[in-house]
C-alpha cells in the first residue's frame, strides 16, 4: 500500500479537527489522508461536551447546542459577578453534533480514506516517513504509512512535573418542573460548594432553556472522586444550592482532565507528531482544550496544504505556560484561596480581556495589569520557589487521568428520562 501524505491516528476532537482542515475544499492538489478510528469499544471516547469562546460566525456555529452572551461567577458568599464578554460568546458544542458536521466534509473529500483499527504503535519508518502498526477488525496485523503521522491518542502517563492536578467532574443534563434557568447567562464558576483543603471546587451551569441545563460539579485537586463522591456533591449543589426542586436527569457526563506544568512533547520522531491533549493542547490552569486544538490544526493544515515545511506550533506561548505553572503551584500549596482568586479576577478584570488572558492571547502589559489583581505576595513567593522544585513523575494513585474507580453510572439513551432524588 503506497504511503499517504498524512496519517491521522484517532477520531476524537484533535484527530477529526485536523482531518477537517486538511480536507477543506479549494486545494489544487488534495492531500491524501488516512484517518484511523478505533473500533467500537473502550477505546472510543464517550459522548462529551466542549465549551469555548469566540465571536459569532465561527465554523461550528450551525452545530452548537447553545451559546451565551453573559457569564456569571458566584463567590463563596453567593455574590454574583456578571460579565458581557462581547464580541465573544461562550459556546457549547456536543461531540455528536461536531462529528456529524465534520463527517459531511470528510464524505466529500476524494483523497480521504477511513480505516477502523486498533493502533498498537506509531513510529518513524526505516525508509523515511512514519508508520502505524495496528490490528484490523478481524485481529489481522495492519501497517499504514504516511509522509507524516499525527497521533492524537491520550498519553499513557503524564510527564514529570513540578505540579500535577486533575480537573475532574460529573455533570447532569437536567429537566426541571418549573422555569429556573436564564438561557442568556451561563454560570461559569459557582463557588458555593464545599472547598477542598487544596485546589478548588465549583458548580457549572449551562442553561439550554428555562427548564433544561447541564449542571456539573467540578474540582481541581490531586485525585478524582469515586462515583458516590460526585453524586453527593451534585445532590448538594442541585438541591441545597440551586434549589431546583423536582427534576429529571436526561443524560450524564463525567471526565478527568490533566492540569500539569509537565512538558508534553509535540514530536515523537522525524515524521511523527503528537496533537491534542497528548501534544500539550490542554491549558494547564483551566483545562480548556478546544480552542488550542483548532488553532494548532489550522496552522498545521495550512502549512501542509501549501507544501511548506512543518513546524509544530506550541499550543501556548512561554509566558502563559510560566503563569500557569505559578498558579498550579499556588493552588496545590494552599497559598491562595482558589475560589477567591477566580472570583476576584472576574470582579476586577473586563470580561473580554479576561477571556483572552485565559486563552493565552493577551500582551505583556495586559498580563501585568491582571497580575496586580491576584494575591501578589503568595504569587511572588511561588515564582521564587518554582526554579528549585524538581520535576517528578506524578503519583499514579493520584494524578491518573484514565483511572475512574468505580465505573461511572451509565448514560441513558437520548430521549429517555430518569428520575433523581
Amino acid at each position: 500500500m503506497p504511503a499517504a501524505d498524512v496519517v491521522v491516528v484517532g477520531a476524537g476532537l484533535a484527530g477529526l479537527t485536523l482531518a477537517y482542515h486538511l480536507c477543506a475544499p479549494g486545494a489544487s492538489v488534495p492531500l491524501s489522508v488516512v484517518l484511523v478510528d478505533a473500533p467500537p469499544g473502550p477505546l472510543r471516547p464517550p459522548p462529551r461536551t466542549w465549551c469555548f469562546w469566540e465571536p459569532p460566525g465561527g465554523p461550528y456555529d450551525t452545530a452548537l447546542a447553545a451559546s451565551w452572551p453573559r457569564l456569571r461567577v458566584r463567590g463563596a458568599d453567593g455574590t454574583a459577578t456578571v460579565v458581557r464578554p462581547a464580541p465573544h460568546r461562550y459556546k457549547m458544542l456536543r461531540s455528536d453534533a461536531f462529528e456529524e458536521l465534520v463527517e459531511r466534509r470528510l464524505a466529500r473529500a476524494p483523497a480521504l480514506r477511513r480505516v477502523r483499527a486498533t493502533v498498537t504503535a506509531v513510529r518513524d519508518a526505516p525508509d523515511g516517513g512514519g508508520e502505524v502498526l495496528a490490528l484490523d477488525e478481524r485481529g489481522e496485523p495492519l501497517v499504514l504509512r504516511g509522509r507524516r503521522v499525527f497521533d492524537s491518542r491520550p498519553p499513557r502517563r503524564l510527564p514529570p512535573a513540578r505540579t500535577t492536578l486533575l480537573q475532574h467532574f460529573m455533570g447532569w443534563f437536567v429537566r426541571t418542573g418549573r422555569p429556573v434557568f436564564d438561557p442568556a447567562t451561563a454560570d461559569l464558576m459557582d463557588f458555593r460548594t464545599p472547598q477542598p483543603e487544596r485546589g478548588l471546587s465549583f458548580g457549572y451551569v449551562l442553561p439550554l432553556s428555562p427548564y433544561t441545563a447541564l449542571v456539573e460539579y467540578t474540582e481541581f485537586s490531586r485525585a478524582a472522586l469515586d462515583t458516590d463522591g460526585y453524586l453527593r456533591a451534585l445532590g448538594h449543589y442541585t438541591h441545597d444550592v440551586l434549589r431546583l426542586g423536582e427534576f429529571r436527569v436526561t443524560a450524564r457526563e463525567r471526565g478527568v482532565i490533566p492540569m500539569t506544568d509537565g512538558r508534553f512533547p509535540r514530536r515523537e520522531g522525524h515524521s511523527v507528531f503528537r496533537i491534542g491533549t497528548a501534544g500539550g493542547a490542554t491549558r494547564p490552569s483551566t483545562g480548556y482544550t478546544f480552542t488550542a486544538v483548532q488553532r494548532q490544526s489550522r496552522t498545521v493544515a495550512a502549512r501542509l496544504r501549501a507544501g511548506r515545511d512543518l513546524r509544530m506550533p506550541p499550543p501556548y506561548g512561554a509566558r502563559p505556560r510560566a503563569m500557569d505553572a505559578v498558579l498550579l503551584r499556588a493552588l496545590d500549596s494552599g497559598r491562595v484561596d482558589g475560589a477567591e482568586f477566580f472570583a476576584r479576577l472576574f470582579r476586577e478584570v473586563p470580561g473580554e480581556r479576561l477571556l483572552r488572558f485565559l486563552d493565552g492571547s493577551t500582551r505583556l502589559p495586559e498580563d501585568l495589569l491582571i497580575g496586580l489583581r491576584t494575591p501578589v505576595a503568595p504569587m511572588l513567593r511561588t515564582v521564587a520557589e518554582l526554579p528549585f522544585r524538581a520535576r517528578r513523575a506524578p503519583d499514579p494513585h493520584e494524578a491518573d487521568p484514565h483511572r475512574v474507580d468505580p465505573p461511572p453510572p451509565p448514560t441513558p439513551p437520548t430521549g429517555h428520562e430518569e428520575s433523581t432524588a
